[in-house]
């Protein structure tokens, strides 16, 4: 008589906990944030049923090629200047490798996006696909869409039927310039992380915009650039907004990355940070806390952002129903040097 082969799943349901869990704790995955109690229920669990993880088994049983795709929508050196995305693709392979699957990463430029989308999913190369970065005219999302290819964004695309994991960035860039406007500032300049075909770009435009409508400040299209992943577009947004008249005594520039590059070009410009222009950045990727001054910025949950996507596709991959689909985590502002202030409080 045959007996039935235990699986993580039904680990997982002994246990209450969901089949990520079963495998990070299995595999005794570093720097997942699981308490000894959950651990040790999952231990017991295992052992009451006996389970033994077997992934090629599980392979051959389910056809599967046992990979999960990433594509990222940037050149190879937007990609290789971004801390950000080094982080989060710590938490994408956390969890393939707790599902003993393999990561394929294809770095794309935007003009060949929709071949390579196809290519992956018609090819069977991977089981699912996550997308970094989706783009408003994305034509390539539409094929993914008619194949019902299992594919997570991260990143919010309104009106494509897909699950993302993002954060609230309306919100937490309103945060950002809000404190801005508290410190006393009324003339803040802009600098978006990536052209307006990007919905984050839009969303932390939108939450600088949304700042200065509270504090009664009237927007100014003049004192908006738009960057595009890199130091360099940083660098040159906010050379020229440093030709502006009168000069702005305040910058919101929505990523950490590009932050650097407008640093650079305050500095060549003899102006002293926060003395002449106060700065605020978006991320809080490793460096911010190293540099001179110290970057106030958003911090942004960057591992989990990873992590989460990989979660969702694992399910679908499975067939399972994700409890949601639309998955926002949580930002904060982090309060250093640039901005002049080294609390959050506001000036009365």
């Amino acid at each position: 008589m045959s007996t039935k082969r235990v699986t993580s799943r039904d680990v997982a349901r002994l246990a209450g906990v969901s089949r990520t869990t079963v495998s990070f704790v299995l595999n005794h995955t570093p720097g997942m944030q699981i308490s000894e109690e959950t651990r040790q229920r999952v231990f017991a669990a295992a052992k009451e049923l006996g389970y033994e993880p077997n992934a090629a088994a599980q392979a051959l049983a389910s056809r599967r090629s046992q990979a999960m795709g990433l594509i990222i929508i940037r050149s190879p050196y937007q990609v290789s200047t971004d801390a950000f995305l080094n982080q989060m693709l710590n938490g994408i392979v956390a969890v393939a490798q707790a599902h003993h699957m393999r990561l394929l990463l294809d770095i794309v430029e935007r003009e060949h996006q929709e071949q390579t989308y196809l290519q992956l999913a018609r090819a069977k190369r991977i089981d699912g696909l996550i997308l970094a970065g989706p783009r408003f005219d994305d034509v390539a999302l539409e094929g993914l869409v008619r194949q019902n290819f299992p594919t997570v964004l991260i990143g919010a695309m309104p009106g494509v039927p897909f699950a993302s994991v993002d954060v609230h960035n309306s919100t937490a860039a309103q945060q950002a310039v809000t404190h801005l406007i508290n410190l006393g500032h009324r003339r803040i300049g802009c600098i978006t992380n990536a052209p307006p075909s990007y919905n984050a770009a839009v969303e932390r435009l939108q939450g600088y915009r949304q700042a200065l409508e509270a504090a009664g400040i009237p927007y100014d299209e003049a004192l908006v650039r738009y960057g595009d992943f890199d130091p360099e577009s940083g660098h040159n947004q906010m050379q020229s907004l440093l030709h502006e008249k009168p000069l702005i005594s305040a910058v919101f520039v929505a990523s950490d990355v590009l932050a650097v590059g407008a640093m650079a070009a305050i500095n060549e410009r003899g102006l002293r940070i926060p003395q002449d222009m106060a700065l605020v950045g978006y991320d809080d990727v490793p460096f911010a806390r190293y540099l001179n001054p110290p970057l106030t910025t958003v911090r942004l949950p960057a591992t989990e952002l990873g992590a989460r996507a990989a979660e969702m596709l694992v399910q679908l991959i499975h067939h399972e129903t994700l409890p949601e689909t639309d998955v926002r985590l949580e930002a904060h502002l982090v309060v250093r040097a640039s901005c002049g202030a080294q609390t959050a409080t506001p000036r009365p």
